[in-house]
């Protein structure tokens, strides 16, 4: 049902926000850099900034998350550290436990806020249906771009009823939560690697330089993003080395037979380890290393050996959207900055629910003299 959100269609035009909130969060950066250079985490400025296009893009809403707090952004910061936090308490695992103490009442409170928010939207955009009509609403929306909820008003099952606003308010929030933090931590590693590889760093550059020469602005497009070979496969090898998911799960439909010939029994739901699989030196050769090479076209890999995004067809949906969104802003940052690893701040990866580092992704920020 949800299949037409992500179709080329309805991407193309999220490419100009993902312009819009990169340039806001590097405007942020050269005002932090007058001196010359800014040690900065990652993860903080990258997580803002995939919040911001993430409201545009499905709610069509600006809150100006990047430049001054927000209740909502606040709230989805909380509630993915409060689940993680509860994941490591045993007790907590219990909600009669759990919603007595601090963490649970602060989480009831952060649902509040997010729930109330989602809940907005949903019925303002519904009453505007309702007053001009489903086919009038649809006719108004050809050629423009829609969100992520337009596009829940329209789905229907296969007994051709539309979904309900809890069934839109609860896709528009698993959107919110699945994509923000995934594709800042994608983008997070994969500057980190290219700090730490400033040849690579400077061959992406190259590329995004020859791509945009010529033109007055500095914008992706669509069409720019099947021109950058070497950043895609700088960008899959980032995330072969630092998944921003360490693992799925599925449930077996069958029994399954492993090479010792012991069986997994149908009904088993079972973990699986994104990471694990990234880093098997069978599968890899020194999987420790980064090699963009890796990912070069006439390269073959072994099936299901790369699954940042899962695999399957319960994979995830949004891949494309992700993609989309770490190209244009990994071109526009490398077009406008050089980054360097920060030598005072140690980096040690931290799974949680996705890849994050201990105390945050550190390095140093310098403006180039192109996009100033």
């Amino acid at each position: 049902m949800l299949t037409p959100a992500f179709h080329v269609d309805v991407l193309k035009p999220y490419l100009k926000i993902f312009n819009q909130s990169s340039n806001i969060m590097h405007a942020k950066w050269r005002k932090l850099t007058t001196g010359g250079a800014a040690s900065l985490d990652m993860f903080e400025q990258l997580s803002l900034m995939t919040l911001d296009s993430l409201q545009k893009c499905v709610f069509s809403y600006n809150s100006n998350c990047q430049e001054r707090p927000s209740d909502y952004i606040s709230a989805i910061v909380e509630l993915s550290s409060l689940v993680v936090r509860r994941q490591n308490r045993l007790l907590h695992h219990f909600d009669c436990i759990y919603y007595l103490t601090a963490d649970g009442r602060r989480f009831r409170r952060a649902c509040d806020i997010v729930h109330s928010f989602t809940a907005d939207v949903v019925q303002r955009r519904q009453a505007v249906v309702r007053q001009m009509g489903h086919d009038a609403w649809l006719r108004s929306k050809l050629g423009k771009t829609m969100d992520f909820i337009d596009i829940l008003l329209l789905a229907k099952d296969e007994k051709g009823q539309y979904l309900s606003d809890e069934d839109i308010a609860a896709e528009a929030e698993t959107f919110m939560f699945g994509g923000h933090d995934t594709t800042a931590s994608g983008l997070s590693w994969v500057l980190y690697n290219l700090a730490r590889h400033p040849e690579y760093q400077d061959q992406c550059r190259e590329e995004i330089q020859n791509l945009l020469q010529g033109r007055e602005t500095e914008e992706i497009e669509w069409e720019d993003l099947s021109k950058m070979p070497f950043s895609t496969m700088c960008i899959k090898e980032s995330l072969r080395l630092h998944p921003p998911a360490t693992v799925l799960s599925r449930r077996c439909t069958e029994d399954v037979k492993l090479p010792d010939g012991k069986v997994i029994p149908k009904g088993t739901i079972c973990l699986l380890s994104i990471f694990g699989i990234h880093h098997n030196p069978t599968v890899w050769p020194e999987p420790e290393v980064y090699d963009p090479y890796r990912f070069d076209s006439g390269t073959s890999q072994l099936p299901l050996s790369f699954v940042p995004f899962s695999a399957g067809p319960r994979n995830c949906i949004g891949q494309n959207f992700a993609m989309a969104e770490m190209k244009a802003v990994l071109a526009l940052t490398l077009l406008r900055f050089r980054v360097r690893l920060d030598k005072s701040q140690p980096v040690r990866r931290k799974p949680e629910l996705i890849m994050r580092a201990e105390n945050g992704l550190w390095l140093w920020v310098e403006p180039l003299h192109a996009g100033l």
